[in-house]
């Protein structure tokens, strides 16, 4: 069919940099792996990764705040395009207790009836996060559903 693709990154705008780099380090345990300014764009940029796992925050000056209903998952989805980022972790449960003791703040907690579980959260800026039950798969192919 062509050349295979994998998971680069996800790129999140945000207003102060400094925050967002502490409360992805803080909540999340992502490490600041580069910092740097695209003069072009202009932005400043900031890679933080997590083992395979890669973020980019970028912040403008310029930059506008997103529409309330962007930080609500199930309005988020009346506006066409990208709505979340999604992690897998093996205990959804014991996951969302673990940030929230950090301070994040928590959406919602869904059950499903196989027993596994999903939420989302959102960052310091307000962008949506979900965490979803899944066990990790060594083949990135692998169902998703």
């Amino acid at each position: 069919m062509g050349q295979e693709l994998w998971f680069h990154h996800v790129g999140i705008s945000v207003a102060d940099m400094d925050a967002s780099i502490a409360w992805w380090r803080d909540c999340l345990g992502f490490v600041q792996l580069r910092r740097y300014v695209i003069e072009s764009i202009p932005a400043e940029v900031a890679v933080l990764g997590n083992g395979a796992l890669h973020v980019e925050l970028l912040c403008r000056p310029d930059a506008r705040a997103a529409d309330a209903e962007r930080r609500i998952p199930d309005d988020d989805l009346k506006t066409h395009g990208t709505k979340h980022v999604a992690f897998s972790v093996e205990d959804v449960r014991g996951f969302i207790a673990t940030i929230a003791a950090r301070g994040a703040d928590v959406v919602w907690l869904k059950e499903f009836p196989d027993g596994r579980a999903a939420s989302f959260i959102r960052d310091n800026e307000g962008n949506l996060i979900e965490f979803v039950q899944w066990p990790k798969v060594a083949d990135p192919r692998a169902q998703i559903a």
